[in-house]
């Protein structure tokens, strides 16, 4: 089973792990890709102006600036730590054990758009790149849509996947039966359902900490909603073929 995440523009500052090396990573096949968009990030980062305008960034994010500069040589530390936001806040990987630890190393993935896919405890620095950032000579999408579908694709087992859709972009999980997005919506009172914004980051967080503390990784998508319904959680079938919805009261 693969749980796919989407990332954060925040992260937290700091590491303890050495700098990073692209062939350590999940999904080693993809480290020419990694290299590529990991130089064209230092080109970029060596022009402040050029950078902000690239990143969409203001004058208050200037800390974001030299993050790029150094990404290369600073310290790493463990994705599912690294990344911050309201995805992460429902995750709180902090509070995990060990154990759990280990299941979400083995089965999350959180979809860098520097570094493609990586597992949640792959050892990864503190950046800013966004999936719809221009970097000079290098189109994100173009560059890893094709050969992050392909490993995903090789991946023999369920895959769950709860990235935004501008993520999945970034590399379409396979068109099959074992292979599912997952869209989070609301159900008011009336039995309506409307698709969430800012709360949907929450439920995706929240749901994978509880099929992380679970500790089972699921084989089909019936077994995905049944798991899910163990924990307290509601993954039906959508109407859309290819989709899942976890459903969440109103707010």
């Amino acid at each position: 089973m693969l749980i796919l995440l989407p990332p954060s523009e925040t992260k937290r500052d700091g590491g303890e792990a050495p700098r990073l090396d692209v062939t350590s990573l999940a999904f080693p096949r993809l480290a020419p890709e990694r290299r590529v968009v990991v130089k064209a990030l230092r080109e970029l980062a060596r022009d402040d102006d050029e950078s902000a305008r690239a990143l969409k960034l203001g004058p208050q994010q200037s800390h974001e600036l030299a993050r790029n500069r150094s990404f290369t040589t600073s310290p790493t530390m463990p994705a599912i730590d690294r990344f911050t936001g309201v995805l992460f806040d429902g995750l709180e990987a902090h509070t995990l054990t060990e154990a759990e630890r280990s299941f979400a190393g083995e089965h999350v993935l959180i979809h860098s758009a520097l570094l493609g896919p990586v597992s949640a405890l792959d050892s990864v620095p503190a950046y800013r790149l966004s999936h719809n950032s221009r970097l000079p000579g290098v189109s994100l999408r173009s560059h890893w849509a094709a050969p992050v579908a392909a490993q995903i694709a090789a991946h023999d087992g369920l895959v769950l996947d709860l990235r935004s859709e501008g993520y999945a972009a970034l590399g379409p999980r396979p068109k099959r039966d074992d292979s599912v997005f997952v869209r989070v919506v609301s159900e008011g009172d009336d039995g309506r359902r409307r698709a969430l914004n800012h709360f949907n980051k929450k439920a995706k967080g929240e749901f994978t900490r509880a099929v992380v503390k679970q500790g089972a990784a699921f084989d089909t998508v019936d077994d995905a909603i049944d798991g899910a319904r163990s924990v307290g959680w509601r993954l039906e079938r959508s109407s859309e073929p290819g989709e899942l919805e976890l459903v969440v009261a109103a707010h």
